[in-house]
């Protein structure tokens, strides 16, 4: 038996998800939901999928599920689409939305003109940071990085030629390092000066993506607790930029960036 599911599909930097509405459209299988409709060809295409629901802690509920159907615990790209979402389909006309996730509820204050979302600033929480740089093993080679906890794990590495790095090959080496038992999101950066900074990402459960926002905020606070930026800057990604501020008094850090509408329609299903 099948059903059809209205479906948007949305990106923030270019990190794309499909979002699904389940006050209306209940998904009962969202791991095997992700990884069908999520291939570039056969699918929709996507990195994964969102589902939007209601909360008893917050004004709404996020889960995310990756290409490959593992559950996400946080995406900074992503909850700015939902807010632009929730605002834009009428769930809600309050410009400061708070958002249940599995790291915690976040603040989203929407930026809005003439009745659209523009822009969106996310509260990402506080940044778990290693004090020293560690040491790894990967592909025959040595990568000193920075490991970052942002409710999800990241190991962020510095280089002087990010072009230069093969990211299809190292990336998922070092998100399976015996190290990170959980794996980890991999950054690599490349910082330009004291207000901006190149990134790459291989996330985890998607591969290469064309942005991460909680990547985008380990890597500003491991620029700054390193002496090599401000805590606030802007953070260059394949898809797009995002500006970081890591607030000094309250240790929160605060991310701005894009929240756009691509396309929506329905599928047919026989997962749901």
């Amino acid at each position: 038996m099948t059903k059809k599911i209205r479906f948007h599909k949305m990106h923030g930097a270019g990190n794309d998800y499909i979002y699904i509405n389940t006050f209306i459209y209940p998904i009962a299988q969202p791991e095997a939901f992700a990884r069908r409709w999520s291939m570039p060809h056969t699918g929709i295409g996507s990195d994964g999928l969102v589902l939007i629901g209601p909360s008893e802690k917050a004004d709404f509920s996020m889960r995310i599920f990756n290409a490959d159907g593992s559950e996400a615990m946080m995406c900074g790209n992503a909850s700015r689409c939902v807010g632009k979402y929730v605002y834009e389909e009428g769930l809600t006309d309050k410009t400061v939305v708070m958002l249940e996730t599995l790291s915690g509820i976040k603040e989203l204050r929407l930026h809005v003109i003439n009745g659209k979302v523009n822009e969106v600033t996310v509260d990402m929480g506080n940044p778990q940071i290693e004090n020293k740089p560690v040491e790894i093993e990967a592909g025959g080679k040595k990568y000193e990085g920075t490991v970052v906890s942002m409710g999800n794990p990241h190991f962020v590495i510095f280089t002087d030629d990010i072009q230069s790095v093969e990211l299809s090959k190292i990336g998922p080496v070092i998100e399976h390092h015996p190290m990170f038992p959980d794996r980890t999101n991999v950054e690599f950066v490349q910082v330009e000066g004291n207000r901006e900074v190149q990134m790459s990402v291989w996330e985890r459960g998607s591969g290469i993506t064309q942005a991460c926002g909680t990547g985008a905020c380990a890597t500003l606070s491991a620029c700054a607790s390193s002496g090599r930026t401000g805590r606030k800057a802007v953070i260059r990604m394949a898809g797009g930029a995002l500006t970081i501020e890591w607030d000094e008094h309250t240790n929160k850090i605060w991310m701005t960036g894009d929240a756009v509408m691509v396309y929506e329609g329905f599928v047919e299903t026989d997962i749901y």
